[in-house]
């Protein structure tokens, strides 16, 4: 956030190298102002975004 990412964007997820899976399961992503109550991330749109990136910087790392 200190960088200017805005907290609405910020999500988390752990990353299982030797898998190379991603779990969308953190206490972040509680959110019910944004419509996520659960501690998985619910929408389809932002686990891809997450699943993206974490594959971009850190795909077959393990």
């Amino acid at each position: 956030m200190a960088q200017g990412s805005e907290q609405d964007d910020l999500w988390g997820a752990n990353w299982y190298p030797d898998e190379q899976q991603i779990e969308y399961e953190s206490l972040i992503n509680i959110r019910p102002r944004l419509g996520n109550r659960s501690m998985v991330i619910q929408s389809d749109d932002i686990r891809h975004k997450v699943s993206e990136i974490t594959q971009e910087l850190l795909g077959g790392i393990s």
